[in-house]
Parts: C-alpha cells; sequence; structure tokens
C-alpha cells in the first residue's frame, strides 16, 4: 500500500492537539483505538508505524489507528505519560486498556491486537444490551465460542436472554455455570432477576382482594408479594415480606426473606430500598 492510499485510509487518523480528545476518547467508545505515539526523528518509529498502518488497513476497521506525533500534541503525550517513543496505546471506552513500547514484531502485535479485539468486542456488546438485547447477543455468544472457560460472555448473554423474555434459555446458561459449584456476583443478579421474572403473571388487583379478606394468612401475603416483586413493584414487595418475616421468621417468613435477598440482587448497588430494608431485615431477625 503506497503512502498515499495510506492517508486516504478511513482506519488511520493523524490527529492534532485541537482533535486528540475527539479522536481517542469519543471514537473509543464506539470501537477499539489504537495510539501510535511517535516522532520524525525517531528511527524506531519508522520501523513500527508501517506495521501498524498495514494491520489497520487489513483488519479493515477492527481498529482505528490514531498517529500522535508527540512533538505536535505534547499535552497529550504527557497526560498517557509517555516517557519514551514509539510507544502504542489501547483505548476502549475512554480507557487504556493496554500499551507497549518500541518496535515489536509484526508477529507479535498480531497476537496483541487478536487479544484486544476480545476486549472491544465484549464492551461492544455491553453497549448493545439496551439499545439492540440481539446484537448482544449475537457478540456475546461469539466471546463464549472463542473462550469457553470465561464466565464473562456467558453472564452476559445470560442477561440478554432475559432481556428478551427468553427465560428457559436464560435459565439454562445459568445452569451450566452454576455447575462450577459458584455464581459470580453479576450471575447471581441475573438468577435472581430470573427468579422474581418467573413470578410475574399473577393478578394483582385478585390476590389483593384474597388478601383483605384474609389478612392472617401469611401464604396469600407471600403470594402478594412474590407477584408485587414479579411486576417489579419492588417497594411494595420488600414492605410487604418484611411484615411476614416480622410475624414468621422460620416458615413462611424464610421464602420472605430469600424474596427480599433477590430483590436486593436485582436493585442497583447504591438503591435507597436496599439500604433501608436491609437494615430493617436485619433488624427483624436478630
Amino acid at each position: 500500500m503506497t503512502d498515499e492510499q495510506k492517508q486516504d485510509s478511513p482506519w488511520i487518523i493523524n490527529t492534532t492537539a485541537e482533535t486528540f480528545d475527539q479522536d481517542v476518547f469519543e471514537k473509543s467508545h464506539e470501537t477499539l483505538v489504537i495510539v501510535d505515539f511517535w516522532a520524525t526523528w525517531c528511527a524506531p518509529c519508522r520501523q513500527l508505524t508501517p506495521v501498524l498502518e498495514d494491520l489497520a488497513n487489513e483488519l479493515d476497521g477492527k481498529f482505528i489507528l490514531v498517529k500522535a506525533n508527540t512533538e505536535e500534541v505534547p499535552e497529550a503525550a504527557e497526560k498517557f505519560q509517555v516517557t519514551g517513543i514509539p510507544a502504542v496505546y489501547a483505548v476502549i471506552d475512554g480507557e487504556v486498556v493496554d500499551a507497549f513500547q518500541g518496535a515489536l514484531p509484526e508477529e507479535q502485535i498480531r497476537g496483541w491486537l487478536d487479544s484486544l479485539s476480545a476486549v472491544s468486542m465484549l464492551a461492544e456488546a455491553q453497549r448493545l444490551e439496551e439499545l439492540s438485547p440481539e446484537g448482544a447477543e449475537a457478540k456475546y455468544r461469539t466471546l463464549a465460542e472463542q473462550s469457553i472457560n470465561d464466565p464473562v460472555p456467558r453472564i452476559g448473554l445470560a442477561r440478554t436472554l432475559l432481556a428478551q423474555d427468553r427465560f428457559d434459555e436464560c435459565q439454562e446458561v445459568i445452569d451450566e455455570l452454576e455447575k462450577r459449584g459458584f455464581l459470580e456476583p453479576e450471575a447471581e443478579k441475573v438468577k435472581a432477576a430470573l427468579e422474581l421474572r418467573g413470578m410475574k403473571g399473577e393478578d394483582l388487583n385478585a390476590i389483593r382482594a384474597e388478601v383483605a379478606s384474609n389478612p392472617e394468612n401469611l401464604e396469600l401475603q407471600l403470594k402478594l408479594a412474590e407477584a408485587l416483586a414479579g411486576a417489579q413493584e419492588y417497594e411494595e414487595a420488600l414492605q410487604t415480606c418484611l411484615a411476614i418475616v416480622e410475624k414468621d421468621r422460620k416458615g413462611v417468613g424464610d421464602t420472605a426473606r430469600q424474596v427480599m435477598i433477590d430483590i436486593f440482587r436485582v436493585l442497583p448497588d447504591d438503591s435507597e430500598l436496599t439500604t433501608t430494608y436491609r437494615r430493617k431485615l436485619s433488624l427483624a431477625l436478630y
């Protein structure tokens, strides 16, 4: 490939001080960005940069190569703590995830890019979860096939299946993960959400009427709490479960306690509901 063709490549950017943040950090939220810090007087740079350019074009968009002349972007070089050149950094979702210094052989760079490609695909799958669960699912499946022993893609796959209401398939993934004898916190969160979704579909008004007619029936109150949890009415579900635990800690109350724990797992880590009802549950139990 000629120098002119490389200049016209959509995968290679000659950055400036004014465009650096956009070229690197903003672009990294869309794809893998490789930043090549170089200078015209640097002999190893003249060996490395053409290799990176050829790979950028050969891999056809798997990453964007941003060429940063340290004499033109000194502040950027300082921000990246560049102490010697050539220095090459991988940026994904606004964060530096890996780097190397010096003119490495092409084969070694290819291996480095391959490992980064999986990290980039994982980040892309996570970005797609809300916008396109189907697209995220496809990427998680690819990653799961490539890294059989890595639970992260399979947990992501379970999450996307849950988001698509494909409960049986989601359960299969969780069951496979559980065969190891444990679940990661994120997998526990998916399992809890799956169990709560399984409580969905009850007629809340009908159950409320039953409870009103039999206010001392804890089984009916538990049924109402589970239906509320399935409908994602978490605050009322927690209130109802807590009332059951306060009356019967070891019988129906133990099931109500588990429903509360599942709700805690599903709620955001910084949820006020979690903080409040964890404290109330602790007081009720001890």
